[in-house]
């Protein structure tokens, strides 16, 4: 049964890992965390016309996390991080060109090439980024 932290988005979606072996259980803080997370995805999901959101990733424990080779500092260490898709919008380059456009508060958006990456660290920095060829990022969108 699923465990729902708003009406779109679960517990078991922002916790799925292919890590196999790996504890990805979050603490009860990461859990309000995701909670807030969940909630702050609610109007993401509405700023893509309400079209569904496919999690690539949410929380990550630090052993998984150090297993993809996460940030030492990840948002989504703290369960404030999300990397998502949503097809019936367009690609992720249009999908952060939406989101930097509107009023959304947000740490970090970041144009991954395949997939978006937006962060709900409490500086909500709007901090908007663009993954560069061959590692590191582009200040902006490209």
């Amino acid at each position: 049964m699923a465990t729902w932290l708003s009406p779109h988005f679960t517990l078991e979606e922002l916790t799925a890992t292919q890590q196999r072996g790996l504890d990805n259980t979050p603490s009860a803080q990461v859990t309000a965390n995701l909670r807030a997370t969940a909630e702050r995805m609610e109007a993401v999901r509405e700023l893509l016309g309400g079209h569904p959101i496919l999690v690539s990733s949410g929380y990550r424990s630090p052993a998984v996390n150090r297993a993809v080779g996460g940030a030492v500092r990840s948002a989504h260490l703290t369960g404030q991080a999300v990397d998502f898709v949503c097809h019936r919008f367009g690609t992720p380059k249009a999908i952060c060109r939406k989101l930097a456009d509107s009023p959304l508060a947000f740490d970090q958006l970041i144009e991954e090439g395949t997939w978006v990456h937006v962060s709900f660290d409490p500086r909500l920095r709007r901090q908007v980024l663009t993954k560069a060829r061959g590692g590191g990022y582009h200040t902006g969108l490209r």
